[in-house]
């Protein structure tokens, strides 16, 4: 991560966290629901911030986003925010998009034919987190929780992994603007 000799972030890096967290609070809330975790296009666009940002700057976009829907502004899915949806059956996948982002970010930064796997595990972690969430709220057993919270995620997931590596990868070749 880029930073001045003071060992702050530039204004650089900065207007990038900030364009990487808008991008995320206008996906984010659309969604669709396939039972009590709607799809949503916030993996998407989280995907997207660790590949660009990396790990650093991307995890910092996410706290950015989820900050601002736990505040109560309606960048959840949905269009919902605060602490209500944060600490609700779907908060654990939102908080877990920190993990994405970070295992997303990392595997970026180490290059770019690693990008995909960084995105793989980083959904297994956002899925072993937010399923682990769900359990703890609503009492249900594993083979429920992952029939409900992750396997009807997983085609929707790989094709945004497509798309971001799609998206990514040549960018990251071509340029070295976001990190």
């Amino acid at each position: 991560m880029k930073q001045d000799s003071a060992g702050k972030l530039t204004v650089r890096n900065m207007v990038f966290i900030a364009l990487f967290a808008a991008i995320i609070c206008v996906l984010a809330p659309f969604s669709f629901n396939v039972g009590p975790i709607p799809i949503t296009l916030g993996t998407f666009a989280i995907y997207l911030a660790g590949a660009l940002l990396g790990s650093k700057k991307g995890v910092i976009a996410v706290s950015v986003y989820i900050l601002l829907g736990a505040i109560g502004l309606p960048v959840f899915s949905g269009f919902k925010g605060g602490f209500g949806v944060l600490f609700g059956v779907t908060g654990g996948y939102i908080i877990g998009y920190i993990l994405m982002a970070l295992l997303t970010g990392v595997f970026s930064e180490k290059g770019k034919k690693l990008l995909p796997v960084g995105m793989v595990l980083g959904t297994v972690a956002l899925y072993a987190f937010g399923t682990v969430w769900y359990m703890v709220l609503t009492g249900s057993d594993l083979a429920t929780a992952l029939m409900l919270c992750a396997v009807p995620f997983l085609p929707g997931d790989a094709l945004k992994i497509a798309a971001v590596s799609a998206i990514a990868i040549p960018l990251k070749s071509r340029t070295d603007i976001f990190m």
